[in-house]
């Protein structure tokens, strides 16, 4: 039986953002068994590919060696012709000074079939996130895009200087930092205005975007000052006038601040989204991995006698999936829950409840033990049964004084905070480069965890001296206190979103922008 050829997506990777990447652009990578992908692709994406699939850098850089492209393509094809879905994912557009129509013509000649997603390109992208349009009503009514430079195999020279001159509209050049003192020669030869505009973007649309802006005359002086480095896409223009009064990216608030997050992968999604939204570069590091229990008895033991307790309290979201999920294994759903009234530490936890379809009766003032037990004081807890599923490692507070109160309190484990078995040598080497801004905590079992990482207490120290701290709150920060990591900034509520607002009011302070 003859086996089934694969197919080939050609993926544009958009020029960094990875909220950039299309929506079919994420199907074809969640369906890839094979992803090859460059060095404009941020590795972000890989996110969506699956476990299963294979992935192959095939990374190009602009003053790098090139990797030879017909073994790109060679590959490629070899690999959909054993029957894989391939994703070539390629920054940018693959069709926009890509070299996607080669692959394509390859492929095509191979008898495969293939597909093409466009993907959002650098020469629009980039300058929309420095705050300059590439057209505009009044300044520019054409853009053109120019290669920075033209395939050497090509033998003469074929861009038309003299109309790109003087041309009115504006000049977007890709891939041309390398030439640029050229480029710039070129067009006041033809007579372009020294005068005229000039800005240069590196690393557009990421949260390390840096942009230079001056004119034909100065900008390759400052350039070479700065030390500017490829990928940079150089817009000539009016346009770039604009910048001062659009520029919206970079001066968002914590833009350029590289932030470690260090909450279990599953829930570090809250934080890095808010991060990222107000500028920042979150870099995750989960500390904890939640897993089962070694053993569900307590929890199953619990379940089936889910009749006798008056209390249900969640004292994390972690606890809220476990639960139901025992609770389904025994034939039983949320009715058997209608007698219980359930109190939840604080509001995600709540949230994470609502989502079974279930209301939480009661929710502190202060979103901790101390404000749980106050609230659950005032409801009146006296001979009743109260079951508190949580992680088998936590504060005893909770359960002794609502004992002291006169409850009958279980408490069963529900789930196991531990340490990733993963290599963080990285993490130490950004530590030795002074490339981390601020640590962020969202719990003591973090900054454990975190602490453990290191092969002493002094390195963790000499490490993280001068790295800001953030902690959810004062529990979290009294933890980082004792293991001798003194928070800098703590959050007034046990809150993801309070303790960005934490780190905002600090990030005007003039210690974290000098950082």
């Amino acid at each position: 039986m003859t086996k089934k050829n694969g197919t080939v997506y050609l993926v544009g990777a958009g020029p960094g953002d990875p909220k950039l990447l299309t929506l079919r652009g994420q199907e074809c990578l969640q369906q890839a068994d094979v992803v090859l992908y460059d060095y404009l692709a941020n590795p972000l994406l890989l996110n969506h590919v699956s476990a299963q699939a294979e992935r192959i850098y095939v990374g190009r850089r602009g003053r790098g060696r090139y990797q030879d492209q017909e073994a790109i393509i060679r590959l490629m094809i070899e690999k959909a012709q054993a029957g894989q879905v391939v994703v070539r994912l390629k920054g940018g557009d693959p069709f926009v000074f890509g070299r996607g129509g080669e692959e394509a013509e390859a492929v095509a000649a191979a008898g495969l079939p293939f597909e093409v997603v466009p993907g959002v390109t650098s020469a629009v992208a980039a300058p929309a996130y420095a705050g300059i349009p590439v057209t505009h009503r009044t300044l520019a009514s054409t853009v053109t895009f120019v290669t920075g430079h033209e395939d050497p195999a090509k033998g003469a020279e074929t861009l038309e200087w003299p109309r790109l001159a003087t041309s009115h509209g504006t000049l977007v050049f890709l891939m041309g930092m390398k030439n640029l003192p050229t480029i710039v020669e070129r067009l006041l030869a033809e007579g372009k205005p020294g005068e005229t505009p000039v800005a240069l973007i590196r690393w557009g649309t990421r949260p390390d975007q840096q942009t230079l802006v001056g004119t034909l005359t100065t900008i390759v002086a400052k350039a070479h000052a700065a030390a500017l480095e490829p990928p940079t896409v150089i817009v000539v223009g009016e346009v770039v006038r604009l910048r001062d009064q659009l520029n919206w990216f970079e001066t968002r608030p914590l833009f350029g601040k590289r932030i470690l997050v260090t909450r279990a992968k599953e829930q570090a999604g809250e934080l890095t989204q808010l991060l990222r939204a107000y500028g920042a570069d979150p870099v995750e590091c989960p500390t904890i991995q939640i897993v089962p229990p070694e053993s569900w008895e307590e929890l199953d033991g619990a379940v089936a006698r889910l009749s006798r307790y008056q209390w249900l309290v969640f004292t994390s979201v972690n606890g809220i999936g476990p639960f139901m999920e025992r609770l389904r294994r025994h034939g039983l759903d949320s009715r058997a829950m209608a007698a219980l009234r359930i109190a939840c530490i604080g509001p995600r936890t709540a949230q994470e409840l609502a989502r079974y379809g279930l209301r939480a009766d009661l929710l502190p003032a202060e979103f901790q033990a101390e404000g749980l037990v106050e609230a659950m004081k005032a409801a009146g807890v006296t001979g009743q049964q109260v079951l508190i599923p949580r992680a088998a490692v936590a504060r005893e507070l909770l359960p002794e004084q609502l004992r002291a109160l006169g409850a009958e309190v279980s408490v069963v484990t529900a789930y196991r905070s531990i340490c990733p078995a993963e290599d963080r040598a990285w993490l130490k080497d950004l530590l030795r480069q002074s490339a981390l801004h601020l640590i962020t905590f969202a719990s003591s079992s973090t900054v454990r965890n975190f602490s453990q990482l290191f092969d002493s207490q002094h390195e963790m120290k000499t490490l993280t001296a001068g790295t800001a701290i953030a902690c959810i709150g004062p529990i979290t920060a009294h933890t980082a206190a004792d293991v001798g990591l003194p928070a800098t900034i703590t959050a007034t509520q046990n809150t993801i979103p309070a303790l960005v607002e934490a780190i905002l009011r600090h990030s005007a302070s003039p210690a974290m922008a000098a950082h």
